[in-house]
């Protein structure tokens, strides 16, 4: 008797395959925190068990146990909080540094209360202690400390993601790959890998090409003569634009504008503005479209102005001669 044969269950689009998908909650900090507190309120019946072991030295191993299962289940809770609103559709992913900072603060937090419980002081004393020798080690490494505090600037606010393009003071351009502590690693158009500062980023303009969307608008300009009426001259740009639109990387569904920029005795500007999908596709959009506008003015023998306007002068006279291409 032959069964029917069952299909296949679509595989997410979230998943890759030979991938399993790892868990958001692990279960190890709640286990920990579990058996910190047990340590804790049991530590007394421990010690009949343990005559050899001082009962102080038993509630002190248990308080440490409880800050440090704590802090760590605090900074789970926190991570997977962040990485589950970041799977929401419409949102974009957190920071890790974000995360990291949490994790190293309730760490720092946990390490402080310790050192109190273990040295035998109030954990005001400890921190008063610990915040002169901070601000001691912080004057010796103001520039590295600079650097720290603009990336945890940088992962609270989130100007950029791992994988966005980016364009620093209109001179560097790239792919963001790293965001760390003290440096940003990007790479640019050209496969360079370029290490930058944080305090540095900090202080330049930025420019993000992929946020909110992906889908930017860049436009090219374009002077041409006065004797090329304006209604003939878009139509040429337009079609030219239409050409261009076919290239890999420009967004279809998004037509092309033309639009005058500029009037004077030179010529009129023209600004052609198109979508393109991805930064990655920049250059090649740029040349498709620059190449499909030179086609279309040469077959109309509209090109730009190619020769400046000049003066001769006369021995008794000035004549004012103009080159042919204004004509």
């Amino acid at each position: 008797m032959s069964t029917p044969s069952q299909k296949p269950r679509p595989s997410r689009p979230d998943t890759e395959p030979g991938k399993r998908k790892q868990p958001a909650v692990s279960p190890w900090p709640f286990f920990w925190c579990g058996l910190s507190v047990l340590l804790y309120v049991f530590h007394p019946h421990l010690h009949t068990l343990l005559p050899g072991v001082e009962l102080e030295h038993l509630h002190n191993v248990a308080t440490v146990s409880l800050f440090y299962s704590f802090g760590w289940l605090m900074a789970h809770s926190f991570r997977a909080f962040v990485t589950r609103k970041g799977r929401e559709k419409g949102r974009r992913r957190a920071p890790r540094l974000l995360s990291e900072l949490v994790s190293v603060t309730l760490v720092t937090v946990a390490t402080m209360l310790a050192i109190g419980v273990l040295i035998g002081k109030s954990s005001g004393g400890v921190l008063a202690s610990s915040g002169l020798i901070i601000a001691i080690l912080g004057f010796a490494i103001r520039n590295v400390l600079a650097d720290v505090l603009s990336g945890i600037a940088l992962g609270l606010e989130a100007p950029f993601r791992i994988g966005d393009w980016v364009e620093f003071d209109s001179v560097t351009t790239g792919r963001v790959i790293e965001i760390g502590w003290r440096t940003t690693r990007i790479l640019t158009a050209d496969d360079t890998y370029m290490i930058l500062p944080n305090s540095q980023i900090s202080r330049q303009m930025l420019t993000n090409y992929s946020a909110p969307r992906k889908i930017y608008q860049a436009s090219v300009d374009v002077t041409l003569r006065l004797r090329v009426p304006v209604e003939q001259a878009k139509q040429l740009l337009k079609e030219a634009a239409a050409r261009a639109q076919e290239t890999t990387g420009m967004v279809e569904t998004q037509k092309a504008m033309v639009r005058v920029s500029s009037y004077g005795v030179e010529g009129i500007t023209y600004t052609v503005k198109y979508w393109v999908s991805n930064y990655a596709h920049d250059l090649e959009c740029r040349d498709a479209m620059l190449a499909a506008i030179d086609a279309i003015l040469r077959k109309h023998d509209a090109l730009p102005l190619v020769e400046p306007v000049r003066l001769m002068l006369g021995k008794d006279k000035i004549v004012r001669g103009v080159s042919q291409e204004m004509a």
